[in-house]
Formats: C-alpha cells, structure tokens, sequence
C-alpha cells in the first residue's frame, strides 16, 4: 500500500493529471470566447505547457510562452507587409524569429517563435490568424496560471526528503558492511566490490539532487510554505555535506581495497585493530543515518531528538577514533609496512567526522542564510528596504 502511495503522489503522475485537466478547461473556455471554427487548439496547447509541477515553473513558463508566440506574430506580421511568402523570405524569417526568440529569452519556447511567424505568414489573412492566435495563446496562459493558483502544486519537499534518507541508508549500509569486511582476511574481490558500491553513490547523489531541486522550486512563491528559504538551505546544506562524505566513503573503500591487495595471504589487521575499526565504522554509519533524519525533520521536538543522537554517535566515534589511532600506531611501530595506507584512513575519518560535526553545521547554515538575504538586497533593494521598514514599525509597536 505504501508503494501504491507513493506512485500516486510521483510527480510524473501529479504532473499528468494537472496537465490534462487544465488543458480541457482552457479548451472550453477558449471555445466559448472565441467560438469553435476553427478549434481553438491553441489555448490547450499553451495551457499543456504552462502548467508545470511548480507555482514558480508555471508563472515563468507562461510569461515565456506569451512572450514566444506575441514575439512570432510581430514579426511575421512585419515580413507579410515587406517581402510576403518565398523560400527566401520563409528561411530568412526562421532565422529572424530564432535570434528574436534567443534575445527575448523565452528559453525553451525559442522554437516557437518561429512556429508561430511561419503559422502567420502561410496564411492569406494572416492579421486575422495572428490576432487570434495571440488571444489563444493568452487563454490557454490565463487558465493555466488561474488552475495553479487555484489548485496550488504540491511541496515536493517530502519526496525530496525521502530520496535523502534513502541516500543516507545506502550510505549507511556500505559503511557497516566496510566494518564487517575489515574482520578477518578480506578478499581482493570482495574490497573491489565494496569500491564499485561506493561509486555508485554519485548516480544516487544526482538523483537525489534532481529531486531536491524540485523541492526548492515548489517552495519559492507557493502560498503555502511560511519558511521555503530555510527549508531550501537546510535540505541543500545537508546533501552538500553527504556529498562530501559519499566521496570521504569512496575513497576509503579505495585505501581498503590497496590493503587488501597488499595483504593477500594474512588478515587486513590484527584482530584487536579490526574490531575497533569495525566499531568505529559503525558509529560512523549511525552519524550518517541521524544526520539525514535531523536535515529531513520538519517538527522541531523531533530535530532536537535527532541532533541528540547524532551527537552521541559523533562523540562515541570521536572516542573510537582515538582507540583505533593508538592501536595502529601500536602495529605500525611493530610492522611497518602499508603504514601510509593507515594514516590515510584515518584521515578521511577525520574529514567525515569534520563534515558531520554539528557546530559546522550551524556555521554554514547562518553563512547560507547571510548570503541569500545579501543576494536578496542587491537583486531587489526596493522590497528589502520595505522589508526593513515594517521591521523597524513591527519593533516601535511591540516596544
């Protein structure tokens, strides 16, 4: 059942729906303002790519779109007054309304600038088409923003959410299985399976950044968000840092694999030495995990919960980290062959346990926060000057 769900709530499946309902309401409406000879295909058409997945996709998209089709009428218009129909004039106009369409910045709608002039300018009442074709296209725009502002587009921020925890779970599972295999002789193959599952994270990581992406486009201008930039700088900070630990991840699943093929016919370390890099990996692996449910959580009695394991599991790490440090110390002084190798996983724990670290966490939020309200004020300084004016209003009132 919760698989079904979660296939109803994808947003391919939202996507569809939205779209097809949307464009047979701009169909109808269109047919009853303009009349229904000849169809008004336009208006649908618009409408099936205006309304986007995202308030904020739709509004850019239907400006675009508007812009596209007015940009193409214009100037098959003014080819029809000059030079009329030939294969000359229609090459030359393809040219003409692809520059227009780049120089307008209509995006993806480039190509249907020159649709749109050469519609116009096959026709012998091209000023009668052209008009039409513009109140068209602005039905089809006009209803396919009303039906998103009507019908709000879902916050994908969950869906986003989801994808990573799932990434932290895949983590999570490598670095156990990295602790088990350092138990004992370890196969070269088995390590080299292990450095495979690694790389594999960074097609999970683009998945994964696809759907956050998403999530921050579904809370900017949505009415129903009341924090959208916290929440945006919190969930990108976070796959940021288990970006960063996804490499951490990779690289020493790297420096086991030299080891276990330095170390074909012995175990890869002494017993005692293993089991606490086994112990070590496995606090590893549940920092990871908590810090994934601290970044996704929205209820802040629960983020404080998880900040409260994380912190726990970073401090027992810290500790293991130490013993692992004496130990191998210890059997280096004894056997030092591969010692480099030793230094080297010890310092991406290091590096890991540097990106996990909670107050760094704090530091870059506030940094993050700092920046876009820095960026803010200089894209739009007439509304952060509005901004600090109510503030200084809201301050005198409570004062």
């Amino acid at each position: 059942m919760r698989k079904i769900a979660r296939r109803r709530n994808e947003p391919a499946v939202v996507q569809t729906l939205r779209s097809a309902t949307a464009a047979t309401i701009s169909y109808a409406v269109a047919s009853w303002l303009l009349g229904v000879n000849p169809p008004p295909l336009l208006a649908p058409l618009t409408a099936l790519l205006v309304v986007q997945v995202t308030l904020f996709a739709t509004l850019t998209s239907g400006i675009r779109r508007v812009n596209s089709v007015i940009a193409g009428v214009l100037i098959a218009v003014g080819f029809s007054a000059l030079v009329g129909l030939s294969w000359w004039s229609l090459g030359l106009l393809i040219i003409s309304s692809l520059v227009l369409g780049h120089l307008v910045r209509v995006g993806e709608f480039v190509p249907e600038v020159a649709i749109s002039a050469m519609l116009v300018l096959g026709v012998s009442h091209h000023t009668d088409l052209a008009v039409s074709r513009v109140l068209e296209t602005l039905v089809g725009a006009a209803v396919g923003l009303l039906f998103n502002m009507v019908f709000v587009p879902p916050v994908w921020v969950e869906s986003a959410g989801e994808s990573i925890e799932d990434l932290a779970g895949r983590m999570r599972d490598l670095m156990r299985d990295l602790g088990d295999e350092i138990t004992g002789r370890t196969a070269v193959e088995a390590a080299a399976a292990r450095l495979h599952a690694a790389r594999r994270l960074d097609h999970d990581i683009v998945e994964v950044d696809a759907s956050l992406a998403r999530a921050e486009e579904s809370l900017r201008l949505n009415p129903r968000v009341k924090e959208g930039l916290l929440s945006r700088i919190v969930l990108r900070t976070g796959l940021d840092t288990l970006e960063i630990c996804a490499v951490v991840l990779r690289v020493s699943a790297r420096t086991l694999t030299d080891l276990a093929k330095k170390r074909k016919d012995e175990d890869l370390f002494p017993p005692p030495v293993a089991e606490a890099l086994r112990e070590l990996f496995g606090h590893l692996a549940a920092a990871v995990e908590n810090f994934a449910s601290l970044i996704t959580t929205q209820i802040s009695s629960s983020a404080e919960e998880a900040e409260d394991r994380l912190a726990d599991e970073l401090a027992a790490a810290r500790a293991a980290r130490e013993r692992v440090a004496h130990l191998l110390l210890e059997t280096v002084q004894e056997h030092p062959r591969q010692w480099q190798l030793h230094g080297a996983l010890l310092a991406e724990v290091d590096r890991m346990l540097d990106e996990l670290d909670i107050e760094k966490r704090s530091v870059r939020l506030a940094e993050e926060l700092d920046r876009c309200a820095q960026e803010r004020h200089e894209r739009y300084p007439f509304l952060a000057r509005v901004g600090r004016r109510l503030g200084e209003l809201r301050r005198r009132t409570t004062a």
